[in-house]
Parts: structure tokens; sequence; C-alpha cells
């Protein structure tokens, strides 16, 4: 461990994929997400038309569901109040430095570049990358630090990356916490199924070696047992995943059927966003309208659904432990939890 100095200034960096803030932004926002080469495997020439079809063709519908959540994602708004609750207790733990968050969006304003800029300018003495994403994969928190990597290229400040955190112990409280909630209500006096739903991957991204899979799983297991403690034993639940598109097979089981399932077997359901931090259009649209509908239209009269985590005190406490550790660890990046499937704990 190294030998914390005062005085220091420390940017910490949160990463998230973004979202369009307004009806004309939708179509650029998609058109950034599938020319990703972690979200398209394919060279620049095949990539680059393909996302634009896919972000011509996907505009129309995509639009549609953002009207639902008022025009624009909330995504931004959302992470400007998570960093702002994690400087107040990153000033609170570090009273000696100067510490100030700055967001990094993957496919939307405010971009990886220009963050990159605003972080240069403040001219840290250390740098700490924290992904929103708590769960590592290829197609969020690598493509995101990979960015960073380009943009940030001879900044200021060593530079520390945390990858992951999938068993971290406030981010699993905080989870419990929701899902208790909601469990006892929705309970009585149906049984009561809990449904971790995460965002999906193709595959062979998986087949390939990516860890999402393998740390969601550790997520759920972990939450789970920290409710057993005070539901007690056999509390029904599963994983399932959403948000499928395009013609390649994804893992499974898929959020929609799970969702089918528990409603005609006559279970309350209890859905939660176990791979989501903050409320976007996967769980305003997909998880509070769309499976919500298809839970009812396949005999379900019980739907619940836990918030994201958003400034949750056990979770934003989780963050500013995870900064603090990263601040005291003498390697260049850390794992909050699950080391085994973390690429980072490995390098």
């Amino acid at each position: 461990m190294s030998q914390q100095k005062n005085g220091r200034k420390i940017a910490v960096v949160l990463f998230n994929l973004g979202g369009p803030d307004r009806q004309e932004a939708v179509r650029p926002f998609l058109f950034n997400l599938f020319r990703d080469p972690a979200i398209i495997q394919a060279p620049f020439f095949v990539r680059y038309p393909v996302a634009t079809l896919i972000s011509t063709t996907r505009a129309k519908s995509a639009r549609a569901n953002y009207a639902l959540m008022g025009g624009g994602s909330p995504l931004l708004p959302e992470t400007q109040k998570q960093a702002a609750a994690l400087e107040a207790v990153l000033a609170q733990r570090l009273p000696g430095d100067t510490v100030k968050t700055f967001i990094a969006m993957r496919y939307w304003d405010p971009l990886t570049g220009e963050t990159a800029k605003a972080v240069k300018a403040f001219a840290p003495d250390e740098v700490v990358l924290l992904p929103l994403y708590p769960q590592y994969s290829t197609t969020t928190t690598a493509s995101s630090l990979n960015a960073w990597k380009r943009a940030y290229r001879k900044g200021p400040g060593r530079t520390t990356t945390v990858f992951c955190y999938p068993t971290a112990e406030g981010f699993v409280q905080a989870h419990a916490d929701l899902i208790r909630q909601d469990y006892l209500k929705a309970g009585s006096p149906k049984p009561a199924r809990i449904l971790f739903s995460a965002h999906g991957l193709p595959e062979k991204v998986i087949i390939a070696g990516d860890p999402y899979q393998r740390q969601v799983e550790a997520t759920a297991a972990a939450v789970v047992a920290k409710l057993g403690d005070i539901l007690g034993e056999g509390v029904d639940w599963k994983i399932s995943y959403q948000s499928r598109v395009g013609p390649l097979k994804w893992i499974g089981p898929s959020t929609d059927d799970e969702v089918k399932a528990a409603a005609e077997a006559g279970l309350a359901l209890v859905v939660a966003p176990i791979a989501f931090v903050s409320e976007h259009i996967e769980t305003l649209v997909e998880l509070d309208v769309e499976y919500r509908e298809l839970a009812y239209e396949h005999g379900g009269s019980i739907y619940v659904r836990p918030p994201a985590l958003g400034v949750t005190p056990a979770f934003i406490d989780c963050l500013g432990t995870l900064v603090t550790e990263a601040l005291s660890s003498e390697a260049s990046q850390i794992c909050g939890g699950d080391q085994t499937t973390c690429p980072g704990a490995r390098a």
C-alpha cells in the first residue's frame, strides 16, 4: 500500500454509455453506438455503413421510446447526481485534498475527448477511473477505458483504474435493501419470484472470454445471500437478459421469456435491474412499460420493479471506498470483489 499525502488534486472520472438528451440526438447517438468496434466487430469499412443503416432504421422506434421519458434520456442528470454525491463523500474522507468528479460518456455528451480536456486543465496529481458498469465487459468497461486511453495521452497525474466491483459490499447491500422492500410487498398474498434482469450480450462475446455473465451471476448470488439473511432460505430467484437486438444468438434466458413464465405460473414478479446503476431507457421503458405489459398479458397481476441504485447511500459509500482504495494502492488497477473473473486483477 502506498502512503497517502495531503494536498493532492484528485480527478475521479465516472464512465457510462450516455444517452440522447433530445429527439434530434437519437440517430447520431445510435450511430456512435454501432460504429464502436466493441459493439460491431467488423472492419471500419464494414462497420461504418452498418452503423449508418442501423441508426437510420431504428431511429423512429427509438425516438418513440425516448418520448415516453420526456424526449430524451435521464442518464446524464442521474450521473451528475451520483458524481455530486460521490464528490461530497470524498470531501469528507479526504479533507486535505481537492477532489473533483468528471463524467465521460461513451456515445453522447459529454464525450470522452471533451472530458479528457477538462481533466487535463484541472492538472490532477491523481486520476481514478471509475466505470459505472459494476460488471466488466469488453463492450462497456473496456470500450470506455480504451477511448479514455486514446484521449488522455500524456495527461498529468498517476492513473489508477477500478475495473469492476460485482460483489463489492456496499453495492450488493444497496441492491438487497431496495429489492427487499418490494419483495415483502409483492409476496403477499402471492408467492414472489425475484428476476434479476441484466443487459444481454451476443453469445459469441462470452465464448471469446468476456467475464460479464459470470460477474452478473456473482452479483445476483451475493444479493440473494444478503436477502436470505432476512427473508430466510428458499428465496425464488432467476437471472435473465434483456435488450436483445440483431440476428445473433444472445445469452439467456431472455427477460421476456422469464416474465411470461412467471406470470403464467401465477407468481408475483420483482424485476430487479441488477446491472444498471442509473435509470435510463432499459429500466424506464423496457422494464417499466414493455415487460410489465407482457406480464399482465400472460395473466400476471403483481409486477414491481425496484429502482436503480442512483444515489442510494450504501452505493455512493461503496464508490467512495473504491476510490480511496485505488488511491492507496500501488497497483495501477484494482477490483472490488470477485477478483477471479476480473481482467484488471489478473493483469
